[in-house]
């Protein structure tokens, strides 16, 4: 990804924007120095045994699948909203709302009847597992989530059908896991930072959701949220793939989706390293992620 036409110098005029790009160096500051002091005085995973709730069987072309729904208070909940308020979050933007969990390794069992099958561990948080109990939405939402998450993070294909095993709250042995230990220091939500273009017509592009966060003191990370291009399969973006753009100068980001659904045009007052940036999109998530490289460390 090279520099755009559309890094011009007003973008340094001072007088436009330097209260948002005071504000926007006050929180990365202060998330690098999370981040360092995280870093120096904790390690970057920790070791939970999540406790047995409930086992799902289900199978792939390889063979029966089970999954132990487990739970953790190590791990956080996901925001306390009412059901309404979820379902309506995932009528809107389906990567709205998030449930923290923990994806186990797969481990050789054998089922009742003694056959060979592959078994993983899903954990979630304890005090959320517990309201998950007393409400079908919230149990067939996580079962979805965590089958798509296994889904995604180990190549498989899981019948769409799955049962709820009776009287068992899970199959073989339940290991222990590494979570990590602390959260990622946020620096910008809800794409509130300084945009140059002027307000758009209602009837225009959506300006998307967009978080920032240091992942390291010197990788910027970006998540987009693309809601309405679910459909789009794009695994490594590149320049002009499905009409989904992407451009990264040395301060700015700017993002346009097919069919003019989508317009995002951010400055950021940081020297990122846009030869070194990459993005991709993860189709489930509806996501855009670029992470970002820079060529100067906050201090």
């Amino acid at each position: 990804m090279a520099d755009s036409k559309l890094l011009v110098p007003e973008l340094n005029d001072a007088e436009t924007m330097g209260a948002e790009t005071s504000r926007f160096q006050e929180l990365l500051l202060q998330a690098s120095k999370e981040l360092q002091q995280a870093q120096t005085s904790r390690p970057e995973s920790t070791q939970i045994q999540p406790q047995p709730g409930f086992c799902i069987k289900t199978n792939s072309a390889e063979g029966k699948v089970f999954i132990n729904i487990c739970h953790s208070p190590s791990i956080p909940p996901p925001a306390d909203l009412t059901e309404d308020e979820v379902l309506q979050m995932l009528e809107e933007d389906q990567a709205g709302f998030r449930i923290p969990m923990s994806l186990g390794e797969p481990h050789a069992e054998l089922d009742a009847k003694g056959q060979g099958c592959t078994a993983y561990d899903v954990a979630v948080n304890s005090d959320f597992f517990r309201r998950m109990q007393n409400s079908d939405f919230l149990r067939e939402l996580v079962i979805t989530i965590a089958r798509e998450g296994l889904e995604d993070k180990y190549g498989l294909q899981l019948n769409p059908e799955w049962r709820i095993l009776k009287n068992r709250p899970f199959l073989g042995s339940i290991s222990q896991q590494n979570i990590r230990s602390q959260q990622r220091p946020r620096i910008q939500e809800l794409g509130n930072l300084y945009t140059p273009s002027s307000p758009r017509p209602e009837a225009g592009p959506e300006k998307p959701h967009l978080s920032l966060w240091l992942e390291a003191p010197d990788l910027l990370l970006a998540e987009i949220d693309l809601p309405k291009l679910g459909g789009l399969i794009l695994p490594h973006l590149q320049d002009g793939a499905l009409g989904l753009s992407l451009e990264v100068g040395e301060n700015r980001l700017v993002m346009g989706g097919p069919q003019q659904l989508y317009h995002l045009d951010t400055y950021i007052p940081l020297r990122i390293n846009c030869d070194e940036s990459k993005a991709a999109f993860h189709q489930k998530r509806k996501q855009l992620m670029v992470a970002m490289p820079l060529l100067s460390v906050p201090s």
